[in-house]
């Protein structure tokens, strides 16, 4: 089994939690990191065990050793830098969303085929068991027709005008940040496309979404979608179907899922992983890279495309 050596762009708490499961991915090291300090590259190599350190994104990039770069910055970030990494010949895990704009995703899709290398958005939620499961019990048709998919995911943020969350400049704002993992889990189950969108969102002082709520059609399937800033809303899954329905606790960190037909719980499912979840996707991009392969089959490139399809065509309705 081959080694690979993870380099991790950014020190933030995403870049924190990635690292903390890089332990229990099997053929993952966490060999660099690198940051715009070189004290706070340090201090991280040393709580999560990196061999080398860097102070800048680029000294990583062009470190021969370096297999492929995780990139967890702020979003408006993750262009440059996935674009400069893959122009480097690494290998990309980048954190979703991967841009912030169509035309952006198109170019390190086509970069990334170009340069031969795998390019793999970090949809962590699409590999977790209880997410699988759930998949498994709608295949086997356990709730019938799918009618019905509802998703939010939502936690409170104190407003502070130059934070990430609400900087215009920083592409701040609920949709992005938080929007994408309904959209994503939605997608995940029913496969297609949403239209016929209707949008209600509340806009905050610095002119960015805190608070948004999704309503749309993917064929006969009623979807509806939310995000916030503002309160912690259910963060839970439910896919109701003609038979019966499977709710998702906690979807996006997803640990277990019920299935009811009625008011009867029939079946469910519970994960007692030791890890948050993270080394499931980090596994998936060492088995692609060591088969060779420039697309994962479960976070494939239209996948990308798609979110960023979706997201300016809420955007546009805000």
């Amino acid at each position: 089994m081959t080694r690979i050596n993870w380099g991790i762009v950014s020190t933030g708490r995403i870049a924190a939690l990635f690292c903390q499961d890089l332990v229990f991915s099997t053929n993952s090291h966490l060999y660099a990191v690198a940051a715009r300090q070189q004290t706070d590259a340090d201090a991280f190599a040393k709580q999560y065990g990196a061999e080398k350190a860097y102070q800048g994104y680029q000294a990583l990039f062009d470190d021969p050793d370096v297999d492929i770069v995780y990139v967890a910055t702020p979003h408006n970030f993750h262009f440059q830098q996935a674009y400069d990494a893959l122009m480097a010949g690494k290998h990309v895990l980048c954190e979703k969303p991967m841009t912030v704009s169509v035309e952006e995703c198109n170019i390190l899709v086509t970069l990334a085929k170009d340069k031969g290398l795998l390019l793999m958005e970090a949809l962590w939620t699409y590999f977790l068991p209880a997410i699988k499961q759930a998949k498994k019990w709608l295949d086997e048709g356990r709730i019938g027709q799918l009618k019905h998919v509802k998703v939010d995911f939502g936690y409170p943020i104190l407003f502070t005008p130059d934070g990430r969350e609400y900087n215009p400049q920083l592409a701040g704002g609920c949709l992005l940040d938080m929007g994408i993992y309904p959209l994503a889990i939605a997608d995940y189950f029913i496969k297609a496309d949403i239209d016929n969108l209707y949008v209600q969102a509340h806009v905050c002082e610095t002119g960015v979404e805190d608070d948004v709520i999704i309503i749309g059609k993917s064929g006969d399937i009623a979807v509806s979608l939310a995000s916030s800033f503002q309160c912690r809303l259910s963060n839970n899954a439910y896919l109701i179907g003609d038979k019966g329905y499977i709710v998702i606790p906690d979807a996006f960190r997803a640990s277990e899922c019920s299935l009811y037909h009625l008011d009867e719980l029939v079946d469910s499912f519970i994960d007692s992983r030791a890890s948050l979840g993270y080394h499931f996707e980090a596994d998936e991009a060492c088995r692609l890279i060591e088969q060779g392969d420039l697309e994962s089959r479960v976070v494939t490139h239209q996948h990308s495309l798609l979110f960023q399809s979706q997201l300016a065509r809420i955007k546009a309705l805000i």
